[in-house]
């Protein structure tokens, strides 16, 4: 056997009703604040990412998938959604074609790092982002949004977390500000943070090493630091989120790992997580556009860790996707009829499977059993007499004998009070 890539892994049947469950909330609750999708490559040119994810990021130092083509450019598999989704706003036009460009997409990205619990090399994220809008009253919807999305799925365990970075005029102020702070205690610092003091000191709050955390919780905070436009931005922000009633935290390290990041940035955390408790994050990037060759147009959006947000259903999220009808057939006149009728089920919208192996009446009725139908079909000689199908329910063990000809209709009006709804989505929230 050849296996799976260290890394990355299968998303099994029963997973997979998670996955489907999750993307569909998020779906319908994007399409309630006027998102609309867009699918970008997975695989884009590697000075994108360069560029705009910023050479001194981790991702951009170590993570990245790049590779020669047979044509010679160097390619890379995409880290995240951001660069692609504002290339994709640049070269096709969208400031112009659309009122206010509000755009989602979901899919793989790919990083080389120690795989680790709910961690991946591949990984899928949700990405929304909203370009031409400077207002904080859309930095405050954003962060609505981010937090009806998650608490959709994961009611009283999320926390919102904010701060802000300041812009281009301000933060070389507070950048400076941290190195002065810093001192010669830079040289006390780990590798990295070493590395990242000559190049976005900022940075140096996301360092995770223990023994550098006493030497960072006392630097000073950008909020402290920050321009009168900044100011009066992120106080205009946290008055909405405070009209809407969101439980908010300020912190200072919260900076985020990208380059691009100017002014609001959020993260949205998920109780009982551990380490890796954020489910999702973001912020505003107004340069970002035109510094990967568009207009001087703002932006700001945030992503989703689908690995992270599904595995916080397990423990409240019961599987069931049973067939709706299961259908036994006794002799082989009742199979052929029986092979017709799955069929005539199906387009008639009912979701129907049948053991095509000709067993016995009681094997095939423990596999109808064990396919958790709420109704199953019998068909044998006697039924084939009569033209007509015995309907059996499940749960009571009930049977009736149904003419052919008004099986679709009874089933219809039947199903709906056997399974409990009129509609499956195979999950049943406890």
């Amino acid at each position: 056997m050849i296996p799976v890539v260290k890394g990355t892994r299968d998303i099994l049947p029963d997973e997979a009703l998670r996955w489907q469950y999750v993307e569909s909330a998020l779906r319908r609750l994007l399409e309630l604040y006027g998102y609309k999708e867009v699918r970008t490559p997975l695989i884009e040119r590697e000075q994108l990412f360069a560029k705009g994810t910023g050479e001194s990021t981790d991702i951009v130092q170590k993570e990245m998938y790049n590779f020669t083509d047979k044509s010679g450019e160097r390619v890379t598999l995409r880290p995240e959604a951001t660069p692609s989704m504002v290339r994709a706003f640049v070269e096709h036009n969208l400031g112009q074609v659309m009122l206010v460009p509000k755009l989602y997409s979901f899919g793989p990205m790919f990083r080389y790092e120690r795989p680790q619990k709910g961690r991946y090399r591949q990984f899928h994220q949700l990405d929304v982002e909203v370009f031409g809008v400077s207002d904080p009253a859309i930095d405050a919807e954003i962060l609505e949004m981010a937090w009806t999305l998650v608490c959709e799925l994961v009611p009283s365990r999320a926390e919102l977390v904010v701060n802000s970075v300041g812009c281009k005029s301000c933060r070389p102020m507070f950048s400076s500000a941290l190195l002065e702070s810093l001192g010669d205690r830079v040289s006390e610092l780990c590798g990295d943070c070493q590395r990242r003091s000559k190049i976005n000191p900022l940075r140096i709050f996301d360092c995770k090493v223990p023994r550098d955390q006493p030497i960072i919780d006392a630097l000073p905070h950008s909020i402290d630091y920050l321009c009168k436009d900044c100011r009066v931005h992120f106080d205009a922000v946290l008055s909405q989120i405070s009209d809407y009633d969101i439980p908010h935290r300020l912190s200072h390290r919260l900076v985020r790992g990208l380059d691009y990041y100017t002014r609001t940035t959020f993260e949205v955390l998920i109780e009982g997580m551990g380490a890796q408790n954020a489910v999702l994050g973001g912020g505003r990037y107004d340069g970002l556009v035109r510094h990967l060759g568009g207009p001087d147009c703002p932006g700001i959006g945030f992503a989703v860790g689908l690995e992270r947000l599904v595995n916080t259903l397990a423990e409240r999220v019961a599987i069931s996707n049973p067939p709706a009808v299961f259908l036994v057939a006794i002799g082989d006149d009742a199979r052929l009829v029986m092979l017709t009728l799955i069929r005539e089920l199906r387009q008639a919208g009912f979701s129907t499977q049948m053991d095509y192996d000709a067993r016995s009446l009681k094997t095939q009725m423990k596999r109808a059993d064990r396919s958790g139908a709420p109704c199953v079909l019998i068909l044998g000689s006697d039924e084939l007499a009569r033209n007509e199908i015995t309907v059996r329910e499940m749960r009571t063990g009930n049977q009736r004998s149904i003419s052919k000809t008004a099986l679709l209709e009874y089933l219809g009006e039947a199903l709906p009070e056997w399974t409990g709804k009129s509609e499956s989505n195979g999950l049943v929230q406890e």
